[in-house]
């Protein structure tokens, strides 16, 4: 089963997705540089419309590691690599998710995530907003998530990393439960809840 590449509607939110995918997956240093890449995935914008998206984003251009000046939004970093952006993502959903995912399970390219009633939006949320590879997107019930993932074996690995980011068990979410411990703090009250 092959997958097509993705198409996008000509609506704003599409646009400002598309921005943020861009920012997130490539040094942008101007606004003209931006929209030929917009323009290359079809999404016409003139400059003071993605001047004013750039704002609303809260897009700023930063120094980066190299000395490359370039646009960066604050929860993506273009300069960090790979395990530290991994690292990083998995302590953000570690927060989050902890105490909120109560089973998942595996069905071909779907990963089906339970959570208590009511937490299905927030968790699907929460995982569509980190850009992680392999996964499309989700769909999200009162008490479930369906996780759309790129292939079968992607599948199986992220309900595997999902249950570890779950359970405090992932590289970045032990690290800092670790320095919770060391601090004195038990994992369930540093988070506010016992993690699965």
């Amino acid at each position: 089963m092959s997958s097509s590449p993705m198409q996008r509607p000509a609506t704003r939110a599409a646009r400002l997705s598309a921005i943020e995918e861009t920012l997130a997956g490539s040094v942008i240093t101007s606004q003209s540089q931006l929209a030929s890449v917009l323009a290359a995935q079809g999404i016409e914008v003139t400059q003071a419309t993605l001047s004013r998206d750039l704002d609303e984003m809260n897009a700023t251009k930063t120094r980066l590691d190299d000395g490359t000046v370039a646009y960066v939004l604050a929860e993506h970093r273009p300069g960090e690599g790979v395990a530290a952006r991994a690292r990083r993502i998995e302590l953000r959903m570690s927060r989050v998710i902890s105490g909120l995912v109560t089973s998942v399970a595996t069905a071909r390219n779907l990963v089906v995530v339970h959570t208590p009633s009511g937490a299905a939006q927030y968790v699907a949320s929460v995982i569509d907003r980190q850009s992680i590879e392999g996964i499309l997107g989700t769909i999200a019930g009162d008490d479930t998530v369906m996780m759309v993932c790129s292939g079968d074996e992607v599948a199986t690995d992220r309900a595997q990393w999902l249950l570890d980011i779950a359970s405090g068990l992932a590289s970045g979410a032990s690290s800092e439960a670790s320095s919770r411990s060391s601090s004195g703090a038990s994992p369930e009250s540093a988070s506010g809840s016992v993690p699965v």
